[in-house]
């Protein structure tokens, strides 16, 4: 277990609140992996200064070393992470040779990825895996209950330079700063909760592959995305939510059940509220933009899909963040979620949530970048149709991470059109 160095920090009594979206996030593990190459030294020295560098870092992020209580805050930070160590029995490169590589990686992980977890479990577990040939995986499970991807960034860059002893790249967190600008609630209403928890799990058999688009495709799809509208400059993770939701659609088709379908997109909210808040604040200072389809909008065009994400983004560009903040916002967001529920047992909708985990590739804790990043295989056995994407090592591509039930998996891994444009299970090339 790795604790806060200061015993002034472990011993703190004043709580850290969670705010409003913390309280509607469910306790689950988001996972990553980090493949780093075998060098000169002895791995396990590598795995002290991890330990040593992280107890640092929790003197500044000390949050993330308690546990949250009646979810309303987080306290007992003397409890630490759990950090684990493990031995795999051949080279990093024989690893990463496996043709279905998501099949492994739980492996490396201290903590089952997106699985319905205790309110009480560690908000942050730790393993490092040492391969036979001195290279190392590092593997993280960021409870999402607290942390999003820009908290995941803050803790990952200080952590780095800690372990580098390079002070400059330290991102002193803003604590406290999300639960004022949305303050949490005594209580929900159980059909808040419940509605949550169903968007984030349900029952059902989810296989997890990886497809990777590079420049090439991507730079295709954003064309195919801008038609009609020569002035749009769509990102590219934008184009490929929609054009993976798009697919997505049609695979529900083949099985002969259209239906509704919601597309929805993390936002991030900390240039959106009024006042901007600070790019180092901790907590889930993000929300879902949602955009919604019916079964005949699968035969529409990407821009036509775009148009329905951008929309429902640009929402929160409006006076609406605002009406989420202060005292009243949770108002506001029991309105929304009282839409949102009615849709969803009207319509009973697909639900297609896609997140993006960029800026990973250069997380040098001293010993070099990593040349891989990964995310994690089997899920459930409840989840949801989750996308994450993550930057190839050259920034130029975006690895896609699909999870989905394995009905939906199964045809769109023979999609013609969808394989047009990316690569299935893509050969890891390494600098070993």
């Amino acid at each position: 277990m790795v604790r806060p160095a200061s015993l002034l920090i472990q011993q703190r009594q004043e709580p850290y609140k969670l705010s409003l979206f913390d309280q509607l996030t469910p306790s689950t593990y988001a996972p990553l992996v980090l493949f780093y190459a075998s060098r000169n030294d002895d791995p396990y020295t590598r795995i002290i200064r991890l330990k040593e560098s992280l107890s640092q870092t929790l003197d500044l992020y000390y949050p993330l070393s308690g546990r949250v209580v009646d979810n309303l805050f987080v306290h007992r930070f003397h409890e630490g992470v759990p950090f684990f160590e493990a031995q795999v029995n051949c080279p990093i490169s024989d690893f990463l040779k496996h043709h279905e590589i998501e099949s492994l990686m739980n492996h490396l992980l201290p903590c089952k990825p997106f699985n319905k977890e205790d309110l009480r479990a560690p908000v942050l577990a730790c393993q490092v895996s040492v391969f036979s040939c001195g290279g190392i995986a590092l593997g993280i499970s960021f409870s999402h209950k607290l942390i999003d991807g820009g908290t995941a960034k803050g803790l990952n860059d200080t952590w780095s330079s800690f372990s580098r002893g390079d002070a400059s790249g330290v991102v002193p967190p803003v604590l406290g700063e999300a639960s004022h600008f949305f303050p949490p609630r005594q209580s929900f209403p159980q059909n808040h909760l419940s509605l949550m928890e169903s968007i984030w799990f349900t029952e059902g058999n989810y296989i997890t592959r990886r497809f990777l688009f590079d420049a090439k495709a991507i730079a295709s799809l954003k064309a195919k995305a801008a038609i009609g509208n020569p002035e749009a400059k769509p990102s590219r993770i934008e184009t490929l939510s929609c054009f993976i939701w798009k697919c997505c659609m049609s695979a529900t088709k083949a099985l002969g059940s259209p239906k509704s379908s919601i597309l929805v997109e993390a936002v991030n909210l900390r240039h959106r509220t009024k006042p901007p808040m600070s790019d180092a604040s901790i907590s889930n200072n993000f929300w879902w933009a949602v955009a919604m389809a019916q079964p005949t909008d699968e035969k529409k065009e990407l821009h036509d899909q775009l148009n329905l994400l951008n929309e429902a983004i640009a929402l929160y560009d409006t006076d609406y963040t605002h009406s989420l903040q202060g005292e009243e916002g949770a108002d506001a967001m029991g309105e929304f979620l009282n839409q949102l529920e009615e849709f969803v047992t009207l319509e009973k909708p697909d639900i297609f949530a896609f997140t993006s985990w960029l800026g990973l590739t250069k997380l040098n804790f001293g010993w070099g970048e990593p040349f891989w990043v990964g995310l994690m295989g089997k899920v459930g056995p409840a989840f949801k149709n989750l996308t994450v994407f993550i930057e190839t090592k050259d920034g130029k591509g975006i690895e896609a991470w699909i999870t989905l039930d394995e009905a939906r998996m199964k045809i769109l891994e023979h999609d013609s059109n969808f394989l047009a444009f990316c690569s299935p299970n893509a050969k890891l090339i390494s600098s070993l």
